[in-house]
Parts: structure tokens; sequence; C-alpha cells
């Protein structure tokens, strides 16, 4: 079951005094004549349009799998000429093609443009959401289906987003726990076939029953990513510290062992050359350290080097990214 990119030409109109130079975008000023053309609108030859409220768009959708004639989907608009806005316009009657060719659907509606002061969009006179793409929700209406159905012969194949052995594994063990033994067997580390009734309203069923069923997935591999300029940490809880001690600059980090034989327990603290110390007393973590450099107030390239330090170390036990 998968989607399918869809995608046309159109122009939005009733812009106020936003949209393309016709004298730097020709084919906006062309489109316009072909389509007064085909309502019947003769323009005398020479004329020479000043146009300010239209402009030319892509227009693209995905038409999501089993969609049939009639559907709606969503719809993007995204200026291609020189338009300072969308705001406003109307999206004109706009067909919508796969890559063979074929018209699937038909796009028309009220762009939908989001407000420029949004999330993040405060200082400096910066626009935080772009004016010249907009949305039309419910804008293309379906007229022709993408061939598809519940799959034809005695198997259907099911695909892991992600090739992994082990999952593979696992989800080939719940199908035949549930669904009776010998029914699914994994070809490779994405791909599972699975035996299947034949009559589309057996398997309808059958398929209904095999992705309601209950599969527990492996442990995430262990991975940091970082934020370079604003030293925000995002980590799952696989990442693993061992004990280490670094200095870095005016910071020096801690990490001790567990004392004794009980329970998983380590002590992290993070000092300044001023003598501040953050000392937390749990699980040898790197949220404890990210936490503990916080509030010692390290900056976001401390983080970084300290992270870095971690990793070439061999004492970060995760994969580590930088954005």
């Amino acid at each position: 079951m998968r989607v399918n990119q869809l995608v046309g030409y159109g122009l939005v109109v009733g812009l106020d005094g936003s949209g393309d130079q016709t004298t730097q975008t020709p084919f906006t000023v062309q489109s316009i004549i072909n389509m007064l053309t085909q309502l019947g609108v003769q323009l005398p030859t020479g004329t020479n349009l000043q146009l300010k409220n239209v402009a030319a768009v892509s227009v693209t959708a995905t038409l999501p799998p089993y969609s049939r004639p009639g559907q709606t989907v969503d719809v993007t608009v995204s200026s291609i000429g020189n338009a300072k806005s969308l705001r406003g316009g109307t999206l004109l009657i706009s067909p919508l093609k796969g890559l063979d060719g074929q018209v699937y659907a038909i796009a028309q509606g009220n762009v939908v443009v989001a407000s420029p002061g949004g999330a993040g969009g405060g200082g400096g006179g910066q626009q935080a959401n772009p004016l010249a793409v907009g949305r039309v929700p419910g804008g293309a209406t379906v007229e022709r289906e993408v061939p598809g159905g519940v799959g034809q012969g005695d198997y259907v194949t099911l695909a892991l987003n992600e090739a992994d052995f082990s999952l593979a594994n696992r989800v080939v063990q719940a199908i035949n726990t549930g669904m009776g033994s010998g029914v699914a067997r994994a070809l490779d580390a994405r791909a599972i076939q699975v035996r299947a009734p034949q009559d589309p309203d057996a398997r309808v069923a059958f398929m209904a029953r095999l992705e309601n069923l209950d599969i527990k997935p492996g442990e995430a591999p262990a991975k940091v990513i970082v934020n370079a300029r604003t030293g925000s940490v995002v980590m799952n809880q696989a990442v693993k510290l061992e004990p280490c001690a670094i200095s870095h600059g005016s910071l020096s980090v801690t990490i001790n062992p567990p004392s004794g034989g009980q329970a998983p327990a380590a002590e992290v603290s993070a000092q300044t050359s001023k003598g501040a110390v953050t000392t937390v007393p749990k699980s040898a973590s790197l949220n404890e350290v990210v936490r503990a450099l916080n509030q010692i107030g390290a900056t976001p390239q401390d983080l970084l080097a300290i992270l870095q330090a971690l990793k070439a170390a061999g004492a970060l036990r995760a994969e580590l990214e930088i954005i």
C-alpha cells in the first residue's frame, strides 16, 4: 500500500497586488491569455497585460492508497514566479498528473497561507513562515483511481520501513503465534512473506487481524542528536555512559562508577574554575550530564565539545549526530 505523488500547474488569482511581475514572468501572461481564450474571451493582438494580482504556481498533492473517484485530498501551491505573497488568493481549476501523464485529480479552491508572525518569527523583522507557499485543504477531487486491491495470489508481502533482522524475526514470530504456524516467513531483513486467503473479503478480514497483532520491537540503537547552535540535545533511553573524567577549559566533568554491589547508581558532577559543583546521585546517564552542565551555565559550545570528547574517549556508547 503506497502513496503516489501528483503535480500540476495552475494560476492563483485575487491577490492584493502581490502577484507576479509580468514583465519578468512571461509564462504568467501566456497562461492568462490561454485561459481566457478557452473561456471564449478573445484579446486584441498586441495587448499588453499588466497583472499584479495573478501568480503562476506549481500544484502538488499526495494520492493515498485505495483512493476512489470523488474523494478529496489536500494540495500545496508554490509560487514559481516572483510573487511576494499568495495570501488571499484562489487557485483556479488545475489538473494534477502522475508520472504516467494521466490526470488523477482536479484542484481548485481558496489558498490558506500561514501567518507571517508564526512560531519563531519574533525578532529582527524576519518572517518565520514563507508567504509564497500555501495549502488548499481538501482542494483536489480524485478523478481516477490507481489500480490496487489487496493483492493477488497466495501471498502478501510486508515491507519494514527500515531493514532490521531482529525486527523481521519478531514480526514473523508474532504472526505465526497469532495466525498459525508457518503463515509467515522472512525473505530478508526487510520483506516478510505472509500466506493469505485468495477471496478478497476473507483477505480483508485476514489483513485486519494481521495489522492488529502486537509486535514488540527490539531496543533502538543508542543515538544522540545535538543542535550546535542552540545546544539542544535529543537522546533515547539506550544511551549509556562509561566512568570517565573530562576537562574542557574551565569545565570539568566526572562520572564515577556505581559503588558496591547494589543497584546501578553513579555520581555525575560538573564544576567550573570558580568552584561551582553540581552532583547528581543517579544513574550515569547522558541526561544527568547535560543537566549538570546546564546548572553551572555551560554554553552550547562547551556542551558540544564535552560530548565529542566523551565519544572520542569511548565513554559515550551512542551514535553522535550534530545538526
